[in-house]
């Protein structure tokens, strides 16, 4: 277990896994836009299936819109299997069914051997170390041993549901369930249900066992009442409450405004909210007491928690939830606390934009 902090290290170990496969590449992502990241992944994508590796790509036809022209004809060409998952016109019949059910996952497994999950995209903005406004800050996290059955598990899901071709599950390869080190680690899947989520219901679980330091880093804040009040209990219990999320940075405006209306109350109640100004935040980690975490591509919002396609690693292992909060708490070195009474004084423009964001909030 690695946890990778920000492009340098996330985009580095990925493509040498990549490199080193011999078998299969799998990879599932919401973002794949453009930039000198994004060819030097479809390479690494195309040098794999030239060398005989079975490689299979899935790009969310929402998230990944934006990718450059000629990236997927190419990996195409070198005998990439690449789709689109849920795409909005299935045969020129639209599907408006599945246009808001999107799988924001962001999974690779190589050799069903190792998988990476985390919040980056393939784009430059994740490219650097967070060290301005152009280097967008995220978590990784590169796993081997039997997790990794979790994470193709995920992968599987999503491939499945895009794979009317006679796609049958008993084909694939194995994977190596012999133990690797010392963490107790296990992937958590969500996806649009009726009633809680799987994701919801492990955010709710780490919230309420929560007995010293919670710490929340997330791109979109946005949770449902049940979530709110817990971290209020959590505060009311003595638990050292923090919330970090994207400062001016913020690269959605208006779901940041969504999440700022429940700002008063969990400031009044004591939750410590701190706002990075560094670059976007885009990272979604949380941990509890220095002794478990979560990494992954859930967000903070109703949306992750409802409606999209969603996967967590969580960790027990000490050592590595402390790089995590060291990692955090270098983060909140570069953040801006907010003051409950300074913000209860915020503009009539702001009050009025959080209650406008309240009728569609659900969605964000």
């Amino acid at each position: 277990m690695r946890a990778l902090r920000n492009g340098d290290q996330i985009f580095a170990a990925m493509i040498e896994a990549i490199d080193a496969a011999i078998d299969t590449v799998d990879l599932v992502t919401f973002v794949y836009w453009q930039g000198d990241i994004a060819v030097e992944f479809a390479d690494a994508l195309v040098r794999a299936s030239r060398r005989g590796c079975r490689v299979r790509v899935l790009l969310d036809a929402v998230g990944a819109r934006k990718i450059a022209d000629g990236l997927m004809d190419s990996m195409k060409e070198a005998g990439c299997d690449v789709r689109w998952f849920r795409p909005f016109f299935d045969k020129a019949v639209p599907k408006i069914a599945d246009a808001n059910r999107r799988t924001h996952r962001k999974i690779m497994v190589c050799d069903n051997n190792i998988g990476f999950c985390g919040g980056v995209g393939i784009a430059d903005e994740w490219t650097g170390d967070a060290r301005n406004e152009k280097e967008w800050r995220d978590t990784h996290l590169a796993v081997r041993g039997p997790a990794v059955a979790g994470l193709l598990t995920a992968f599987l899901d999503n491939w499945a549901d895009q794979h009317d071709d006679g796609f049958d599950p008993r084909s694939e390869r194995d994977v190596d369930l012999t133990e690797r080190g010392a963490s107790t680690v296990f992937v958590v899947r969500g996806s649009a249900e009726t009633g809680a989520s799987d994701v919801w219901r492990m955010v709710m679980t780490l919230v309420s066992m929560a007995d010293k330091r919670l710490v929340i880093a997330t791109a979109y804040f946005n949770p449902d009442a049940y979530v709110r009040r817990a971290l209020v209990a959590a505060v009311q219990r003595g638990v050292h409450v923090t919330l970090l999320v994207p400062g001016e940075h913020a690269d959605k405006r208006f779901i940041q405004i969504a999440g700022e209306e429940s700002y008063q109350i969990l400031l009044d109640e004591g939750v410590d909210i701190r706002t990075y100004e560094t670059s976007m935040m885009h990272a979604k980690v949380i941990t509890v007491d220095g002794h478990i975490a979560t990494v992954g591509s859930t967000n903070f919002n109703q949306r992750s928690m409802q409606h999209d396609e969603e996967a967590n690693v969580v960790i027990v292992d000490e050592d590595v939830v402390a790089i995590l909060d060291e990692h955090l708490d270098h983060d909140l070195t570069q953040s801006i606390e907010l003051d409950p009474s300074r913000w209860a004084e915020r503009s009539f423009v702001q009050r009025s934009a959080e209650k406008v964001s309240t009728v569609v909030e659900k969605w964000l």
